[in-house]
């Protein structure tokens, strides 16, 4: 969710100035990343209704836009780097690289690597070799401080000895963040960068290195702004970690919340549209986005007001288009047909609009439609409900019912409503909650239905009249 907050607000950024929203993906870690992941990156940002301007599949004049096809260009800079002087060959093992920073932390100094590596000799070089060896290859930090004005923190300063020579290549060949992501904001032409906090001591080693990239050719200079965005909490002021359920996309997906109501969420995570306006659309929000309104102050991830959004988004739909967001997890239920039948068509077109109110999430939606979809040889009361409601007890209700209904001439909902009230209400003298409980089970098998006489209407008289008799059968 972190990551689709940051991809959020470049967007709406690119969107506000008429900028270009490029997406790059990195992939360059071969352990870790997969087609599958790949795949899994482009459907995130497809579902959300995030589009780009210049990446896969849209292409663009400095593609290819994923870090595995552009290898090759990774390790011709590399090369350039060294000949120019502006990194080196590291051979410090793992163990040595420990003992470094064991003996800053005795003698209190900054950690990070010393620079053993910067001036070896060719019979160091030869001898390392001989021991079998593989280098990475650093960058070589010039000795002096960095600062930058950011463009969501304002001015900052990281001193030289808080930025010490950092790995660009591993030792097998790969190339790591800290080389290719500047390579390619040089070669894409990138003019701005908002990103997470979580990469804010990255920032001095890349203005480092866009220097470098100048001097040896590969950019003409340009040095994209960079804007640190706060971090997103999770519970007990922790950062919002992958690990935690909440920060999942694919839950949010699963459990039935709309891509537009995420989104609305995630974006009062640092910023605000002002006037208290918390329900909005992106369009509304790339009109007012402006970096003035985002706030340098870590942001909580509240799933109940995450939901509480998705609600509001729901009841904002129209029903026709609520209706088929909902087709899907029908048809997944087996609840209806593909494709939908005239008459299941007809009976979510007077339903659903009586569940919108009542919906946090789409997945709630089967259990409250199912029991007016399924066929009435499949229909069932919940046992445990059964247990508590349709007792003994609630058999003379039932049959007050039963009777009142079966005499009415007309089913509509005021002739359902009208017959029940008198017949449990005044005829037995049961408060609403005894009288109605008994029959809300017994039509739709659970204490907590869409409106009750609604719903009977939609099922019809002789199926209302089947349920009622099928619960007088529990007693």
């Amino acid at each position: 969710m972190g990551m689709v907050r940051t991809a959020l607000f470049n967007w709406a950024f690119a969107r506000n100035t008429g900028g270009t929203f490029v997406f790059r993906i990195e992939d360059t870690d071969s352990a870790r990343d997969s087609e599958d992941s790949y795949e899994a990156l482009l459907g995130a940002l497809r579902w959300l209704g995030l589009t780009w301007d210049e990446g896969p599949e849209v292409g663009g004049p400095y593609g290819p836009y994923r870090q595995s096809q552009r290898l090759e260009l990774y390790a011709d800079v590399a090369k350039r780097l060294i000949d120019g002087g502006f990194a080196y060959p590291c051979y410090c093992s793992a163990q040595e690289l420990e003992a470094q920073r064991e003996a800053a932390k005795q003698h209190n100094r900054a950690p990070g690597y010393e620079g053993t590596c910067r001036e070896l000799t060719t019979a160091q070089i030869d001898a390392f070799v001989a021991e079998g060896r593989l280098p990475v290859i650093r960058f070589r930090m010039p000795d002096r401080d960095h600062t930058w004005d950011d463009l969501v923190r304002g001015p900052i300063t990281f001193g030289a000895e808080h930025v010490p020579d950092f790995v660009l290549v591993r030792a097998n060949g790969e190339p790591l963040y800290t080389l290719v992501n500047p390579v390619d904001d040089a070669s894409m032409r990138i003019t701005h960068v908002l990103r997470g906090e979580d990469l804010l001591s990255s920032t001095p080693r890349q203005l480092a290195l866009y220097e470098a990239l100048a001097a040896i050719g590969v950019s003409d200079g340009t040095i994209p702004a960079f804007g640190h965005l706060p971090y997103v909490m999770g519970e007990g002021n922790k950062k919002l970690s992958k690990r935690d359920p909440e920060s999942s996309l694919q839950m949010y997906r699963d459990n039935g919340f709309l891509p537009e109501a995420l989104l609305n969420y995630l974006a009062l995570l640092g910023w605000s549209m002002g006037d208290d306006q918390e329900f909005f659309s992106l369009d509304q929000m790339a009109q007012a986005f402006s970096l003035e309104r985002v706030s340098a102050n870590p942001a909580r991830f509240d799933l109940k007001k995450c939901t509480a959004i998705n609600g509001d988004w729901i009841r904002a739909l129209p029903v026709e288009e609520l209706t088929q967001r909902l087709l899907p997890l029908l048809q997944s239920d087996g609840l209806i047909g593909v494709p939908v039948s005239p008459e299941h068509r007809a009976v979510l077109a007077e339903a659903v609009p009586l569940i919108q109110e009542r919906m946090d999430t789409l997945v709630q939606a089967p259990a409250m439609l199912g029991f007016l979809l399924v066929d009435q040889e499949n229909f069932t009361v919940d046992q445990a409900e059964a247990a508590a409601v349709l007792g003994a007890a609630a058999a003379p209700a039932l049959q007050s019912a039963f009777d009142a209904l079966t005499a009415i001439s007309q089913w509509t909902t005021e002739a359902i409503e009208g017959a029940l009230r008198e017949s449990l209400i005044e005829g037995l003298g049961l408060k609403p909650k005894l009288a109605f409980g008994p029959i809300r089970v017994a039509i739709t098998g659970r204490r907590i239905s869409p409106p009750l006489f609604e719903s009977m209407e939609i099922l019809g008289r002789d199926v209302s009249l089947e349920r009622l008799r099928l619960a007088l059968s529990f007693n």
